[in-house]
């Protein structure tokens, strides 16, 4: 086992470490100065290289940035922990510049700083995951049914110019789908032109979309040309189109059945040949019902309709998409890509992402910027993710033994029959029971009901930031019940991190 190296000019603080380590099983090596951390790394063979670097950032000589840079020179793998009892902005910036694993104040806790290396130990001998490699990634990700489906529809549709309206929820990637039907459609050589008709106000959106003559209005000092001009002979995207003004939507409809459109304040017809796509988060047949949307309008779009499920109807796609976002992130901003621990992708694989594939991109670039470590764990995801997803991922986890006695994750049927009982949870359990059911599994009532149970129990702590008293009074149990169920159900170390 590589030893973990301790630098620092305070004994105290390295005979603290180096016992409480040692304790921890861990192999340590210390030294008072950098120099001589330099010196052993150069005479090092490999088994004695160290698998962490412990060092304090105010030393004689050498300081602790300096030796950063020159050990990540050496061996840039290896994990780096800064220590100072000076804790200033400038020190930790320039520490994670340097690519420090982790900028650690004194005077710290010890048990925190023992897990905080063995972390970075753990990163160190971890053998790196293969499916993070970076390779080309196709536009648009998804092996689930829905999306499969999505794939093939887009294939029809590769040698036809018909209009396409696109729904799904916010954050889903409508505007990735409009790009791939024009990516491989005949007019793919023509231009591209997306507008958000919900992102402009109501007297811009008209000169927006049809352009304007020079003079037409207070401010309109040449003439410009509008979208459809500009993807004249491809594809323009219409984003949002549930918001366009219900006036415009008339105006919409004439280029969409003639093909010929007036700029504002112009007198001669201006032909295109443009596709539209159009888009929408909202239920458009309700918006014609309560007079918002044009009916004709809807018709004229609705030739071909395709849906785009949310990220939590195939929460399957989820592993592999960190690990692309991650990759892209990494790429951007010039470092390594980050990897999620098992039990990260556990949690994330059970959050609901009410953001959808958006929500979870931008969860990405943050984890690329702000988790310590190359290993992304459980603590190193934010508070509302990992707390939903942790109580999502013990509620609808089954164990079930395999032929060779060890437990193994059973996949849920997702064929088994839906009932109808009217919200996704309900469906989830309904699911799990005939997943047991299908495999034989012994006490299906007191597997669920243990599961049940946990996830309120979780949810109520995490909600009441710990308080058990608080927790059994909003669940409306006594105290003594929370209690027994804590103990009888396993909770105490996951309630403990929940805190």
């Amino acid at each position: 086992m590589k030893p973990i190296w301790i630098v620092d000019d305070d004994q105290s603080i390295r005979f603290v470490l180096e016992r409480a380590l040692q304790r921890d099983g861990l192999d340590t090596r210390s030294f008072t100065q950098a120099n001589d951390v330099l010196a052993a790394l150069g005479n090092a063979s490999p088994s004695e290289l160290p698998s962490v670097l412990v060092s304090d950032i105010r030393m004689p000589g050498v300081n602790g940035l300096e030796l950063l840079s020159k050990v990540k020179a050496r061996q840039p793998d290896l994990p780096i922990i800064i220590m100072t009892a000076y804790s200033d902005l400038d020190s930790a910036v320039s520490a994670f510049q340097g690519g420090a694993f982790e900028y650690l104040a004194k005077p710290f806790d010890v048990n925190n700083a023992i897990e905080l290396v063995r972390r970075a130990f753990e990163q160190s001998v971890a053998t790196p995951d293969e499916a993070t490699a970076h390779t080309a990634t196709p536009e648009m990700l998804g092996q689930a049914p829905a999306m499969q489906e999505l794939f093939r529809a887009i294939g029809r549709l590769s040698q036809s110019h018909v209009t396409v309206l696109i729904t799904g929820e916010s954050g889903t990637g409508k505007e990735l789908v409009a790009k791939a039907l024009h990516k491989h459609s005949p007019r793919s050589d023509g231009p591209f032109v997306a507008i958000n008709t919900a992102a402009i106000p109501k007297d811009l959106l008209e000169s927006e979309l049809f352009g304007h003559e020079r003079g037409a209005f207070t401010g309109a000092q040449a003439m410009r040309r509008g979208r459809f001009e500009q993807a004249d002979g491809g594809t323009l995207f219409l984003d949002e189109i549930g918001d366009m003004p219900f006036d415009l939507q008339t105006r919409l409809l004439r280029v969409l059945s003639e093909g010929s459109f007036y700029r504002v304040g112009g007198h001669s017809a201006i032909k295109v040949q443009v596709r539209v796509i159009a888009a929408t988060h909202q239920d458009l047949e309700q918006r014609v019902a309560q007079g918002h949307f044009r009916e004709d309008l809807f018709h004229r779009l609705n030739v071909i309709r395709l849906r785009i499920p949310a990220l939590r109807e195939r929460l399957d796609d989820v592993p592999v998409l960190i690990r692309h976002f991650l990759q892209v992130s990494a790429t951007q901003l010039g470092v390594e890509a980050k990897r999620l621990s098992p039990a990260a992708m556990r949690v994330l694989s059970g959050f609901s992402f009410p953001g959808n594939v958006r929500q979870l991109e931008n969860l990405c670039h943050w984890l690329t910027v702000m988790a310590p470590g190359q290993v992304v764990d459980v603590k190193d995801l934010p508070p509302e993710v990992r707390d939903q997803g942790r109580i999502a991922s013990l509620a609808f986890e089954t164990d079930v033994p395999a032929e060779d006695g060890a437990p193994k994750r059973y996949e849920s049927d997702t064929t088994a029959p839906r009932n109808g009982m009217g919200s996704p949870w309900t469906d989830m359990v309904q699911a799990e029971a005939a997943a047991l059911l299908n495999a034989s599994q012994p006490d299906v009532w007191d597997q669920l009901t243990q599961k049940f149970e946990s996830a309120l129990i979780t949810a109520a702590i995490a909600h009441t930031k710990g308080r058990r008293v608080d927790a059994a009074n909003k669940l409306g149990i006594g105290r003594n019940t929370i209690t027994r169920k804590i103990q009888d159900l396993g909770l105490r170390d996951v309630l403990r991190d929940l805190r």
